[in-house]
């Protein structure tokens, strides 16, 4: 997946999904799907069509169609990141690493997948490693809010208020979107921990 128009579309679909915009994530998959269709392109076909199964909560199917993406597009990190929230989603925790391993394999570049891998790891209690996929993530691509919301929950349960302190500070002042939910909760955490 080279095409600008395609990565244009993902990164603006993650941003989306990040930010529980569901309406923009359903325009933006249709868009994606259309165009896909439109220049005869079966990897980013299935690809968007998983995406609207994942949106319906329909996590098998979506992983079906994430590897079938993967047939056309071997080097598709993003399939296999989606590949592994689908298992997380559906409770089937064994391989998740593994996955996502196989993602940052073929595209090492792609901040989403490290982002991905470092929630996981915080979410079963390897802080540690979290922290270090979070910091590879930033090192791609360091205005992304979500990473240093995460990073800042990692510090916290490692017992690194400061940083996790900092952490939550850089993702408001990174925050863009005019969403007053998230600035509230990211002002909540900062207000907590002062």
């Amino acid at each position: 997946m080279n095409d600008p128009g395609f990565t244009r579309l993902r990164r603006e679909l993650d941003e989306a999904i990040t930010f529980d915009d569901l309406g923009k994530s359903r325009s933006l998959v249709a868009e994606g799907l259309q165009r896909a269709q439109q220049d005869e392109i079966p990897g980013e076909v299935m690809y968007f069509r998983a995406q609207e199964a994942i949106i319906e909560g329909m996590f098998t199917e979506a992983i079906v169609m994430l590897e079938q993406a993967l047939v056309f597009n071997p080097s598709d990190g993003a399939a296999y990141n989606d590949i592994a929230l689908c298992m997380v989603e559906m409770g089937r925790l064994e391989g998740v690493l593994d996955i996502f391993d196989q993602g940052i394999a073929v595209e090492p570049d792609y901040a989403t997948i490290h982002h991905n891998k470092g929630w996981f790891l915080n979410k079963i209690g390897k802080t540690s490693q979290a922290l270090a996929c979070f910091e590879q993530a930033l090192l791609l691509e360091p205005g992304r809010v979500v990473t240093w919301e995460n990073m800042a929950d990692a510090y916290e349960e490692q017992g690194r208020l400061p940083e996790a302190l900092n952490a939550y500070k850089k993702a408001l002042a990174l925050l863009k979107k005019p969403s007053s939910r998230i600035r509230a909760q990211l002002q909540a955490e900062i207000d907590r921990l002062t």
